[in-house]
């Protein structure tokens, strides 16, 4: 299906929503977590959020039936919507009767821990991690100043899709491992299609600052850093810049000029699925493992067989480091039953539930360890997948993050240096004055 992972839905209403607790801290009136005994139960019910689309009834059903075996108690499930969801959650874990445990996105997490709502785990993240490795871009929003206030639920990303037809046609017979290869391989898709009016050998939009972070953090950069108490903004350091010049180096070579300035669809914009890949004006995109489904409903004449991914190769020498989409679970504080909402949580990321239902739903699941044991029984279009997000970095764990995608900010930043409207190091400097405003004010 076609699902997007908008972390940011009504981000610019999020901080009316969080103004309503975030100048108090809330009164843990539940039972101390902990997930190194298991609760007794008997008689007693948590209610769970979930979100729609995400895990399916009988994932859902998996979780909870080994949840009442184990405990005793019962599960009412209730599945949200995700428009005005962040508004919905801040409002549910203010009350004295929240829902015990709440599914998250992963960089929303930020959002709730700064007003107070939700439940500090980190007692408990030992055994709540049953020894495995979590992938980082899960487990790092949701560890704010070393605590932790969110479990890893289950995780996707991108990976470079393309036309093995069209690469086939110019002499390429297997996917490319090394930055190297990958742009002899475009160079050689370049000289073979490049006469065709609007070609891409690559298309890749320059606001789509999910893929330009993926340079930053290859050349060893990131967005900020916690500077003693105050996050500061790092676009400028030498590594970061590095980072955005091979962006724009490898954005204004392979793919159209017009891309330059758009993201990935929307108003009065090309979708790269429909209108550009199905359509024959790109060999590659990078994208999520559902828009393969939606390139082959837009072009039933491509196949599985007529498809390839990889997980895109850095100049590093590694993969590129991805930004994963995906759910943590939170413990309401206010909860009365947070032990056995803890054991809840601690099930649904146990091995048995994330190695069976969640990945057969065709999810990731949440650790490293986990990934390996997954990938090698994985469909060839989708084990790229599995690799990707072994390799994974996480945006700053602050609420003020979802104000930098809410308005935008990143997305004409990578637009600007993309189109050449600014250079990496004048852009980065207005960014970096940005992210120091917003990503230190806590309401």
């Amino acid at each position: 299906m076609r699902k997007t992972r908008n972390l940011v839905a009504g981000a610019l209403g999020i901080a009316t929503a969080i103004a309503l607790t975030a100048c108090g801290s809330s009164d843990n009136s539940g039972t101390n977590a902990s997930a190194d005994s298991t609760p007794d139960g008997a008689g007693k019910t948590i209610t769970v959020w979930n979100m729609q689309g995400d895990l399916t009834d009988d994932t859902m059903k998996a979780i909870n039936d080994e949840f009442t075996k184990e405990t005793g108690a019962q599960v009412k499930v209730e599945t949200q919507e995700w428009a005005d969801i962040a508004t919905k959650v801040t409002t549910a874990l203010a009350t004295d009767t929240p829902p015990d445990v709440v599914e998250l996105g992963n960089t929303d997490v930020p959002l709730f821990a700064a007003s107070g709502g939700l439940a500090d785990l980190t007692d408990s993240k030992d055994a709540l991690q049953q020894g495995g490795t979590w992938l980082d871009g899960l487990a790092g929003p949701a560890t704010i100043d070393g605590n932790l206030y969110g479990v890893p639920a289950f995780a996707a990303t991108r990976a470079v899709i393309y036309n093995k037809k069209m690469w086939s046609e110019a002499g390429i017979t297997a996917a490319p491992t090394t930055y190297e290869e990958l742009t002899k391989d475009l160079d050689k898709v370049k000289a073979k299609f490049g006469g065709q009016k609007d070609f891409a050998p690559f298309y890749l939009p320059g606001k789509y600052w999910y893929d330009g972070l993926q340079w930053v953090w290859d050349a060893g950069g990131d967005v900020a850093a916690k500077d003693g108490d105050s996050w500061k903004g790092t676009m400028s350091d030498s590594k970061a810049q590095q980072g955005l010049a091979d962006f724009k180096a490898f954005q204004n070579a392979y793919s159209t000029k017009a891309s330059a300035s758009i993201n990935t669809t929307g108003t009065g914009q090309p979708d790269q699925d429909k209108d550009i890949f199905a359509a024959g004006k790109t060999s590659a995109v990078i994208g999520n493992a559902w828009e393969i489904g939606v390139i082959e409903q837009d072009n039933p004449k491509l196949k599985d067989a007529d498809l390839g991914t990889f997980p895109f190769p850095g100049k590093s020498g590694s993969t590129q480091p991805v930004m994963l989409a995906g759910s943590d679970w939170g413990i309401a504080a206010k909860s009365k039953n947070q032990d056995l909402a803890t054991t809840w949580v601690k099930i649904a990321a146990s091995q048995a539930i994330q190695s069976g239902p969640v990945v057969a739903q065709g999810w990731i699941p949440v650790t490293t360890e986990m990934i390996d044991a997954a990938k090698g029984s994985a469909d060839a279009l989708h084990q790229a997948y599995f690799v990707a997000a072994g390799n994974s970095k996480s945006t700053p764990a602050t609420a003020g993050w979802a104000t930098i995608e809410g308005d935008k900010a990143v997305e004409q930043f990578f637009a600007d240096i993309a189109t050449g409207a600014k250079s990496p190091a004048d852009a980065a400097k207005g960014f970096d004055d940005h992210l120091d405003s917003v990503l230190n004010d806590q309401g």
